[in-house]
């Protein structure tokens, strides 16, 4: 059974990935929406940075013990 940090993990990758799919078959209207999509990306890419941050933190913190 997979942990909850790599489902997290899987589930952050492919809204990016859904996202960049998007973008990159030209699914954006206009070039607002168009920066809304790459302003999404770009947060899932620093929530999921942060939250490996977190979890590589933590595990080297248990390592210490």
């Amino acid at each position: 059974m997979a942990s909850i940090e790599d489902e997290y993990k899987k589930e952050l990758r492919k809204l990016m990935n859904d996202y960049a799919d998007t973008v990159s078959t030209g699914g954006a209207q206009d070039f607002p929406q168009y920066r809304h999509l790459v302003g999404v990306i770009e947060g899932l890419a620093i929530a999921e940075r942060a939250f490996l941050d977190l979890v590589d933190a933590a595990n080297k913190s248990e390592d210490v013990k």
